[in-house]
């Protein structure tokens, strides 16, 4: 699964969808090992397990090098939240936040109170599935509306509803009949620099419907405010913008525009894919990097064990991504031409399953835990949202 052929497996992922028209357990307190960096020419290698800052790095005890020193946590913004999985911004700075389990939608302000909108019904909070993400329409000021990702009892949805004062208005389906099941659900709904909404979805345990175009599941998909395939997509009539994921719970746009995805593997490697249109990434031929030219490699893995990741944020000039079972927050360079590199982590364990990272209008990361879920150990505070500079 090189990359040297990435025009043409593209553009062969694009034909194909024309054409077509659980992370578990807690890590060990093992040394941080650098994950494997696979990139474009580069065939599957071995890392050597280390916690040892790469080159240009700083180090605890060392001076800071390029890359800057540790983020620092800034406080415990809120405590007792039930599985927080969905965060998005409103314009003033407050949150959206979503809880898996209870189907609440809470806003919180950023000194800490938290203010229940209400209870989106008909979401099932069976297995990884629920209420889950959320996204905050760039028209908010005008139109008020929340973006909502949810499972029912017969398909995850996109949903939409207005904001009205304090209260969450009934909801309006944008998208449905994306399979559901009781894993690999996706979830992860964003915004993107184009305006429109890339929606995550898993292939729901059943691994071949990531190789199906005519299937939702599996799938980023990219469509407009009101669930039509976005303008620009491969296949014009197909929300469907890449293929042949297992189950993406990260999502995230850098400096330069370019789309960056985390991705929970199976037994072996999860993944860090920059995400190109049409691109087919692989699941379930290849997990990890296969040197395959039909699929675009991962530009990074992780073993299982020590990510599962699901949230994914930028923030100046790094990508940072939440580990479930590896318990830990990851920090990524990215280069101006696209490459990821020099991955270091932070907060091994200290905090417990890290499902959620978003960047808040003033710079700081918003850090949720996910120890309610049924795979942590809570603590009587938990779950919790904290705050950190990067």
């Amino acid at each position: 699964m090189t990359g040297g052929g990435r025009t043409s497996k593209i553009a062969l992922a694009a034909l194909v969808l024309a054409l077509g028209a659980a992370a578990g357990g807690c890590s060990g307190t093992d040394a941080e090992p650098i994950p494997r960096v696979t990139q474009p020419t580069d065939l599957p290698s071995q890392p050597t397990p280390t916690d040892t800052p790469t080159e240009g790095e700083s180090g605890p005890g060392t001076p800071s090098g390029s890359l800057g020193g540790p983020p620092e946590v800034v406080d415990t913004l809120v405590e007792g939240l039930e599985v927080p999985w969905g965060v998005d911004f409103l314009p003033d700075g407050d949150a959206v936040v979503t809880e898996r389990i209870s189907g609440r939608v809470d806003r919180v302000g950023t000194d800490g109170e938290v203010t229940p909108l209400g209870t989106v019904a008909g979401a099932v909070p069976q297995g990884e599935a629920g209420l889950l993400g959320v996204a905050v329409s760039p028209d908010f000021e005008t139109d008020r509306t929340l973006f909502l990702y949810l499972t029912t009892d017969t398909d995850n949805r996109v949903v939409r509803a207005e904001l009205d004062g304090s209260r969450l208005g009934r909801t309006t389906v944008v998208l449905d009949g994306i399979p559901a099941g009781f894993i690999h659900d996706g979830g992860r709904i964003a915004f993107g620099p184009d305006g429109h909404l890339y929606v995550t979805t898993g292939e729901t345990g059943n691994p071949d419907l990531a190789q199906d175009p005519q299937s939702l599941a599996g799938k980023i998909l990219r469509i407009t405010p009101d669930g039509d395939p976005a303008p620009g997509n491969p296949d014009p009539d197909s929300p469907v913008w890449s293929l042949g994921h297992r189950n993406v719970q990260g999502l995230a746009w850098d400096d330069e525009g370019r789309l960056w995805a985390s991705e929970f593997g199976d037994s072996e490697w999860d993944e860090l894919n920059l995400v190109e249109k049409g691109g087919n990434y692989g699941w379930p031929e290849v997990e990890g990097a296969g040197g395959d030219a039909s699929y675009i490699d991962p530009q990074l893995v992780w073993p299982v064990d020590q990510a599962s990741p699901s949230g994914l944020a930028f923030a100046d000039g790094h990508l940072w991504m939440a580990g479930l079972r590896g318990q830990r927050l990851w920090r990524i360079v990215v280069s101006a031409d696209g490459k990821a590199s020099k991955p270091r982590a932070f907060f091994g364990e200290e905090y417990g399953r890290l499902r959620t990272v978003a960047v808040a209008p003033d710079g700081l990361l918003w850090l949720t835990t996910s120890n309610r879920d049924g795979r942590g150990e809570p603590t009587p505070d938990d779950d919790r949202i904290i705050r950190i500079q990067p």
